[in-house]
């Protein structure tokens, strides 16, 4: 298909109307830590003139629309680091933002076996307002945050904040947390020992996905450009309460306050 064949522009101004929320959020932009968070699945939101994709109401308070307790982590994460957090501002099920844009499993037509009408049979045109509405402004707000944060001091770190279903295609996921990452061990792996120390805690490298295959983001806006960066995923029913949440962002605090203490980290290194 021809460059001008492909729609750019109105379509995606047209998805996103008044009353709607924005496509991401930011939080404390100018905190003081060489940090930026980011919450690719924060929002179980739709635009209204998508409606609720064809599903029911019950589907919006699943995995498959978004992060559980993922974004409140992350929220007072932000507090109690004073660093700036991103937050994506729309479900998961119009676009994966964490996956490269044109995966045709970017935009989902089924999720964990529920399918989305929504999604079947889009075209060309759909796809890239899709892509252009959601999923660009969110990533160039990113590039932004850091270079905002690396034009003031040292270099930057990323950390992605996700959670993961207790069970999947049938089998028990026993981790409370899982560490990943990609090539860079700087983040990830002091991280998992800190982690480990808690002996209450069953800690996954790389589990229960590995950031070796499925780290869009961290690898786009960090590891592209040498700088520090991991992600986690914790179990979402463990993050259901507000108890539960200030438990984890007190753990993940104390953690990464200490990571990022160590001048060694804030530097670029390509692995």
């Amino acid at each position: 298909m021809s460059e001008a064949a492909i729609p750019i522009g109105p379509a995606a101004a047209s998805l996103i109307g008044a009353n709607d929320p924005p496509p991401y959020e930011v939080i404390n932009e100018d905190g003081s830590a060489p940090l930026l968070l980011i919450c690719d699945h924060a929002s179980r939101a739709v635009p209204k003139v998508l409606g609720s994709l064809g599903l029911t109401a019950d589907a919006f308070d699943k995995h498959i629309a978004y992060d559980i307790g993922a974004a409140d982590v992350t929220r007072l994460l932000a507090e109690k680091l004073d660093a700036c957090a991103i937050l994506s501002g729309y479900s998961r099920l119009l676009i994966d933002i964490n996956r490269q844009t044109g995966d045709p499993q970017s935009i989902p037509e089924a999720s964990d076996g529920i399918t989305i009408a929504g999604n079947q049979n889009l075209s060309e045109a759909d796809l890239v307002a899709r892509a252009e509405t959601f999923h660009e402004p969110y990533h160039h707000a990113i590039t932004n945050a850091l270079a905002h944060l690396w034009r003031r001091g040292p270099a930057p770190a990323l950390f992605s904040i996700h959670s993961f279903t207790p069970s999947f295609g049938g089998e028990d996921r026993l981790w409370d947390i899982g560490v990943l990452w990609n090539r860079d061990p700087r983040m990830a792996v002091p991280l998992i020992e800190k982690l480990r120390a808690h002996p209450d805690l069953h800690v996954g490298d790389n589990e229960p996905y590995s950031g070796r295959e499925i780290a869009y983001s961290i690898d786009l806006h960090a590891g592209a450009g040498g700088l520090p960066n991991c992600a986690v995923e914790i179990r979402q029913d463990h993050v259901e309460t507000p108890a539960e949440t200030e438990r984890w962002a007190d753990l993940l605090a104390e953690a990464l306050g200490e990571i990022m203490a160590m001048d060694s980290l804030h530097r670029v290194e390509h692995f």
